[in-house]
């Protein structure tokens, strides 16, 4: 959504931050002013005036946000608008020269082009599940295209390609000059910011869509840390690491999404008055509740020692729901699904819907809901079974499945399901997907016949140690 009031600006080649190191590289060649090039002596200041103004008042109303209840007509003159404008960046006879008003414009026509993407798949699926208006399914029928995922991603993709954004960001992991390789459209601070924000928008969309695997493998060239290029914009900084959490834990690596919305949460803690002054931690303050619960989901399902802070809030926030979630069980069940829905974003198919046949709609959130909790129920019993483990150095496995009331052979199967779950990929360097496979639990077991053989788990311990040793590194 649009954030361009209070915010800095950055003309004629001056910023007020000088404190950039790293991809500080790439931040501060993009808020340099764009360098004028010898034009044709015919043509008038006035003309130039003209276009350049013009485009601009495009690229506001691009970062404005639209109306909760405009009509479906407006929504397609919206989508025509931001056609219009993208297809003059990028396919103008040569770059385009704009002075930009703000380093935040960028994120800002990119948030909200794929804000009215995300509201209108939203608005479409419930016409085709209600069936009442037909006078617009009629209109929707006939205009399919219009916000398609296709043309959404076609967008993004190519402003990444035309400033050849992810070219520059491996250089500068090199250690080169990003110039040497941006090309005549990527040296322009309008095509650098566009397709640097266009890479978390593509986070965005692929997780939105589903596809959590690409989502994460978009952010290759983008090192997660406080000098990142995204973290000088509240909006983006936020956006990244909510999607980034999510992907992770829709993966299974909960130990991964723990640390990503730690680490987002602790800042924005941190730095609240200083957003506030803003008016940025109002718009993010629905979305912080969002991440409380994710968390609250996932220390439940990889039990680990949180920051003080957040884990007070955490239990202010959520206080009974996160005991019930933490016994495990059946009555756990519920309240994961309770808070998987207020928190998940809205997913979004990626063909239109059945107009025709509305029964045949499979609703997007009800889909990995249904993904999700597959994985929850398979895992439902591991805080009970850690609470009687923990108590013993070996046990039977048939003296286990009495306190529980189970059956053996089915006490067996739950007891694998808890160790393989018990093993995840942790990231520690390179890309996103990268990792290595450790034990995240305090504790380990081996089954030998019917004997449950328990010891404490060494490398769960310095999983935690150094889970604290890095987060407190972070901020010192």
């Amino acid at each position: 959504m649009s954030m361009l009031a209070g915010q800095t600006q950055y003309q004629n080649g001056t910023h007020e931050d000088d404190d950039f190191d790293d991809e500080g590289i790439l931040a501060a060649s993009i808020v340099e002013a764009i360098q004028n090039d010898d034009e044709d002596p015919s043509q008038t200041l006035q003309t130039l005036q003209s276009r350049e103004d013009d485009l601009q008042s495009r690229l506001q109303a691009a970062a404005t946000p639209l109306e909760y209840q405009a009509s479906l007509e407006a929504r397609y003159a919206s989508y025509d608008n931001y056609c219009s404008l993208f297809h003059y960046i990028l396919n103008s006879n040569g770059p385009v020269e704009l002075d930009l008003p703000t380093y935040y414009w960028a994120w800002d026509v990119i948030d909200e082009f794929i804000y009215q993407f995300n509201t209108f798949c939203a608005y479409r699926n419930r016409l085709a599940k209600k069936g009442q208006n037909q006078e617009e399914i009629a209109s929707l029928r006939e205009n399919q295209q219009i916000w398609g995922c296709y043309s959404v991603l076609n967008i993004l993709y190519s402003l990444i390609q035309r400033s050849q954004m992810n070219e520059q960001l491996a250089a500068i992991k090199r250690g080169e000059d990003p110039n040497t390789v941006a090309g005549e459209y990527g040296s322009r601070p309008l095509y650098r910011m566009l397709g640097y924000f266009s890479i978390i928008g593509l986070l965005r969309v692929h997780c939105l869509l589903g596809d959590f695997t690409l989502a994460l493998k978009t952010l290759d060239d983008i090192e997660l840390n406080k000098k990142a290029v995204f973290a000088r914009v509240m909006g983006a900084h936020f956006t990244t690491y909510y999607y980034v959490g999510f992907c992770y834990m829709m993966m299974g690596r909960y130990s991964d999404a723990i640390k990503a919305f730690s680490h987002i949460l602790l800042y924005v803690t941190r730095t609240k008055n200083l957003h506030n002054k803003g008016g940025q931690f109002d718009s993010i303050s629905k979305t912080m509740d969002q991440m409380y619960a994710l968390l609250a989901i996932c220390v439940a399902l990889c039990p680990t020692r949180l920051d003080d802070t957040i884990h007070s809030t955490l239990r202010e926030k959520y206080a009974d729901q996160f005991q019930k979630l933490q016994r495990g069980g059946e009555e756990s069940l519920a309240v994961f699904e309770e808070l998987f829905q207020a928190s998940a974003p809205k997913f979004i198919s990626p063909i239109p819907p059945d107009f025709d046949n509305p029964a045949n709609n499979i609703d997007p959130m009800q889909h990995h809901l249904q993904v999700f909790m597959f994985d929850v129920k398979n895992n439902m019993m591991a805080p009970i079974l850690r609470s009687y483990l923990k108590l013993y150095t070996s046990m039977d496995l048939h003296k286990l499945a009495s306190f529980l009331e189970t059956d053996p052979d089915d006490l067996r199967t739950k007891l694998l399901i808890f160790k393989q779950k018990s093993r995840q990929c942790k990231w520690t360097e390179g890309g996103l997907l990268s990792g290595e496979v450790i034990n995240t639990s305090d504790l380990d077991y081996a089954l030998q016949k019917d004997l449950i053989h328990i010891s404490e788990a060494k490398v769960g311990r310095k999983l935690v140690d150094w889970y604290l040793r890095n987060l407190t590194r972070s901020y010192a």
